[in-house]
């Protein structure tokens, strides 16, 4: 790789020999680093808190400043001394776009380097095709980045949340059964180019779990869980801030647990006999026991709990059973994983104010141990700020390679 040529990661970086270019590199990224977890600064603080001399200081701020990284924060006039220039990142340097596909809703944010979201569409999803779908996700994202007044050039990633797992290689995604036709080939190619951004793509229980770490219930956590629960079922985990995700990115597809219950309406029996804890847990399921106690008439999952909710019988039921066979994935979950804490989320999960009772009475009932379970904080929003937050860890890099 020749000295000239950009630095395109920071493993890039660290194969490369040490030269003048990249040791001044280096050192503004230590400062862009440095200022973006403590807020404003001044050089000699700033100096103190690096290590840095305070000329190195003064030389690598000035760069980044002219680069639009960095601006002036204020003064600050202390006991003794002149007054001190406070620097601080610039968050609108970069942005970062955030998407949440899901079976009912498209959700799309963009949010500037600081995280603070700028502009947000939330559209209904009546896609019926995914080819219509892909199209769909560029038409909303361009649209909504049209609108914000933010130049185009400045949005430097996005991130997507899917049901089921994305096969890198290639490029496919696998078990997203809600999404018919969603493992067609080259539908993220399709959104790469009408985007015209780097784009990755991720498990959306996976970005819930994230979501709800960086700004949600879970912050401060060792190690907790998300059940997102909704037309599917899947659990993202979360230890020592960083997702889980197992060998080939299936980590948490707990709705191909088997689920051993005698076949019948609302046991989670497949099309070829076998049982799923998908099938008999999620929002399906709960409009299949709700009619199985003699509820009649056009219903959904919401209807089910709405219902409940007023002392319906057959509602009441339907929901309880529900709340039986969640706390099977929650006594699963705390078994392999023993989080010190589960987050219920999802369509379903928003009826949490009905489910954690009798969840925690029957998890007490068949497994000896006491794991947590709360509702989530964030809500419809868990698996979008998710995406936000992984498109912005990539978005700070991009936005620094490109101007520095």
């Amino acid at each position: 790789m020749a000295d000239n040529e950009p630095v395109t990661s920071r493993d890039d970086a660290a194969r490369r020999p040490w030269n003048p270019p990249r040791l001044r590199s280096t050192n503004e990224r230590l400062l862009l680093d440095r200022l973006r977890a403590t807020g404003s600064n001044s050089r000699a603080e700033l100096a103190r808190l690096t290590g840095l001399s305070k000329p190195t200081v003064s030389s690598a701020l000035a760069s980044l400043e002219q680069a639009g990284l960095v601006r002036e924060a204020g003064r600050i006039a202390p006991g003794r001394g002149r007054t001190a220039v406070l620097y601080e990142p610039d968050p609108t340097a970069g942005y970062a776009l955030g998407i949440d596909i899901g079976r009912s809703w498209l959700r799309v944010a963009l949010a500037d380097l600081a995280g603070t979201v700028v502009a947000r569409s939330d559209v209904r999803n009546r896609a019926r095709t995914s080819g219509a779908m892909a199209d769909l996700v560029v038409a909303t994202a361009r649209g909504l980045i049209a609108r914000s007044g933010v130049p185009a050039a400045r949005v430097a990633q996005a991130a997507v949340g899917t049901p089921g797992v994305y096969d890198e290689e290639t490029g496919q995604v696998r078990y997203a059964n809600q999404l018919p036709g969603w493992g067609k080939s080259g539908l993220f190619d399709r959104m790469r180019q009408g985007l015209d951004l780097p784009l990755s793509v991720h498990n959306d229980a996976n970005l819930a779990a994230l979501g709800e770490y960086t700004s949600g219930i879970g912050a401060g956590s060792r190690l907790f869980a998300y059940l997102l629960v909704g037309t599917g079922l899947g659990v993202g985990v979360v230890s020592g801030g960083r997702l889980f995700k197992g060998a080939h990115g299936g980590a948490g597809e707990i709705g191909f647990v088997p689920w051993p219950a005698a076949p019948g309406v609302g046991d989670g029996t497949g099309r070829d006999g076998s049982g799923s804890l998908e099938g008999a847990a999620s929002g399906h399921a709960v409009v299949e026991s709700a009619r199985a106690h003699g509820m009649t008439g056009a219903l959904t999952a919401r209807r089910v709990f709405e219902a409940a909710r007023t002392g319906d019988p057959a509602a009441v039921a339907a929901v309880e059973l529900e709340a039986a066979r969640l706390a099977h994935a929650v006594a699963v979950v705390a078994a392999l994983f023993d989080p010190d804490l589960v987050v219920l989320g999802g369509g379903i999960g928003r009826s949490a104010d009905l489910l954690l009772r009798p969840l925690q009475d029957t998890l007490r009932a068949i497994t000896p141990l006491r794991t947590p379970v709360v509702a989530s904080a964030l809500g419809d929003d868990a698996v979008l700020l998710g995406a936000l937050a992984t498109a912005l860890e990539s978005a700070r890099d991009l936005t620094f390679e490109r101007r520095a």
